[in-house]
């Protein structure tokens, strides 16, 4: 029986792998291969930052978030030209870095709470980008195209609607945003990866530019996850406290 199941489940590895060979030229699959690549490299930039944050050794401050928006714009106005390659990639862990460091004191006050919030919220954001992924490399070819447009138009109504807040302090708006920004980050995960397959094809080989899209797409998501978890934990412990009093 357990040798019948391992048999199936390679069979579908094996489909899988063999289904996305049919289905993108050699040059794609490279292309991808380097941006995953990339992107895993930015992640664990971020998760160093973080945990140099977290004991104490390196702590940027306010300076990891003026740095990020300095290596941001730094990589937009920088474009790749073919020679500046390893620059950028070294902006793009630098970003990832301070992101880590921004991320720190959230951590932090996560972790006097219920360290295990952040190991569901990694969990979930992971599970969730690599299904999401798949799924978007095996539908057809710009099926999920259309999403750009009204992700955009989503998040800029959700811009307005956070400069709002800062007058009106809406607890709901607030908590709407979290959601909704969750499945936001999701949907651009399916669009980013389709648009990055389409970029690649019309001579578009920014691999670095390519691994920010998607490391937007997943740093947004594991953020707002942490912020839903923990407002949740929160809200347990204030009723556990109402109801011993």
């Amino acid at each position: 029986m357990a040798t019948a199941t391992g048999t199936s489940f390679q069979e579908r590895v094996q489909g899988f792998f063999n289904g996305l060979g049919d289905k993108y030229e050699p040059y794609v699959r490279t292309h991808l291969a380097k941006v995953y690549m990339v992107l895993g490299a930015a992640t664990a930039s971020t998760a160093v930052g973080a945990m140099l944050q977290l004991w104490g050794i390196i702590n940027l401050g306010l300076l990891a978030a003026l740095a990020s928006l300095g290596l941001v714009l730094g990589l937009h106005f920088y474009r790749d030209n073919g020679k500046n390659y390893y620059t950028r990639l070294n902006m793009l862990l630098a970003f990832g870095f301070c992101s880590g460091q921004s991320l720190g004191p959230l951590m932090q006050y996560i972790i006097s709470i219920n360290p295990s919030i952040i190991i569901t919220a990694l969990t979930g954001t992971v599970v969730t980008f690599v299904s999401l992924s798949i799924g978007a490399l095996l539908a057809e070819r710009g099926k999920y195209l259309f999403l750009g447009g009204l992700l955009i138009s989503v998040i800029n109504t959700m811009a307005i609607l956070s400069l709002f807040n800062m007058f009106f302090q809406s607890y709901f708006v607030q908590v709407a945003q979290l959601y909704i920004g969750v499945f936001v980050m999701a949907a651009f995960v399916v669009f980013d990866t389709q648009n990055i397959v389409e970029k690649c094809r019309a001579g578009n080989r920014d691999v670095v530019q390519h691994a920010l899209d998607l490391f937007f797409d997943v740093l947004s998501m594991f953020r707002r996850l942490l912020i839903i978890l923990t407002q949740k934990e929160e809200r347990k412990r204030r009723e556990e406290r109402r109801k011993r009093n």
